[in-house]
């Protein structure tokens, strides 16, 4: 008979160990945040630390969850044998008031310039009457992608996060 799952092994900085199909601080795992790196426990410590991104996270061995702790977001994931599942815990009330607030910042600037060149257009025929669109366009797009950073921000997508770690070392390489 086979068992449920299959043990592979992570390579990681000092060791290579097996991902085990309960949680442990003994074992390294796959990080749920950048999905890149590998949190594996912290000296003297019952938390995990992850080699890519640098988030530390306590566990919580009896629920088999663990819980980002260097972040204003309290998120929180449950070990399920084999990968991550995110546990929705955050502020509802917080997260309304930002996706909210996104779409005023995305949408009331593009809408008083567009009524500002309806209620006075430029000359018919004039060299500039494609001007007013263009500027609503480009101020539409630049406060689009503030609003797309403040929910990547927001909600650490793992893409985000591991992409925001690779420029960085690579910045810091110059």
């Amino acid at each position: 008979m086979t068992p449920p799952f299959k043990h592979r092994s992570l390579s990681t900085a000092s060791s290579k160990r097996p991902i085990e199909p309960t949680l442990n601080f003994q074992s390294s795992y796959i990080c749920p945040i950048c999905r890149h790196g590998h949190i594996s426990e912290l000296a003297m410590m019952d938390a995990f630390a992850c080699d890519f991104c640098r988030h530390i996270f306590t566990g919580n061995l009896q629920q088999q969850t663990v819980q980002v702790v260097d972040s204003t977001q309290p998120m929180v994931w449950r070990w399920s044998g084999r990968n991550w599942q995110a546990m929705h815990r955050g502020d509802a009330n917080l997260t309304v008031v930002i996706w909210l607030m996104g779409m005023g910042v995305m949408l009331l600037p593009p809408t008083l310039i567009w009524l500002s060149s309806y209620i006075f257009p430029p000359l018919p025929g004039s060299r500039w009457a494609w001007f007013p669109a263009v500027w609503v366009g480009c101020t539409f797009l630049v406060h689009f992608l503030m609003v797309a950073w403040l929910l990547a921000e927001h909600y650490q997508f793992s893409f985000y996060v591991s992409s925001k770690i690779r420029l960085q070392t690579l910045f810091d390489r110059r």
